[in-house]
């Protein structure tokens, strides 16, 4: 199965070892563009934070059109995981664009695994709508 996976940027050094334990287990799996570029030492966690902290993440977004590469990535994948970790005092956190990328990947028949639970956010109800599989970090139970 190809796995596609989807999280904050913060959460960029875990993905990569996710992917690695992904892959023991027989499964491909693609990253968004950032982590790919940190993976290739093209980028750096904290370049991104950096931008962030500056407020000019969007337009790092925009030049790269961050959106529709992440959404023709998601087309290419059997199924995504959320990579839902600790961020802002929120246990397992899905952010606006991870929350954005969950609803490409329903609305394209995606499975959906998250990596914990859902917690309480404003948009708790979408995210149980769109049915996930929760893992509780059990890699086992991607099937």
């Amino acid at each position: 199965m190809k796995i596609g996976l989807i999280h904050s940027l913060d959460f960029a050094e875990e993905a990569l070892e996710i992917k690695r334990q992904i892959e023991e287990k027989g499964h491909s799996v693609s990253l968004c563009y950032s982590v790919s570029k940190i993976k290739e030492g093209e980028l750096s966690v904290q370049k991104i934070l950096d931008l962030k902290n500056s407020g000019e993440f969007f337009e790092y977004t925009i030049s790269k059109d961050l959106i529709k590469w992440n959404y023709e990535r998601l087309k290419k994948d059997d199924a995504i995981l959320v990579i839902n970790l600790a961020k802002k005092g929120i246990d397992n956190y899905i952010g606006g664009n991870t929350f954005l990328e969950m609803g490409f990947a329903y609305v394209l028949a995606k499975k959906i695994f998250l990596w914990q639970d859902i917690s309480e956010m404003i948009y708790t109800d979408e995210i149980k709508a769109m049915q996930p599989i929760v893992l509780n970090r059990d890699l086992n139970k991607i099937k």
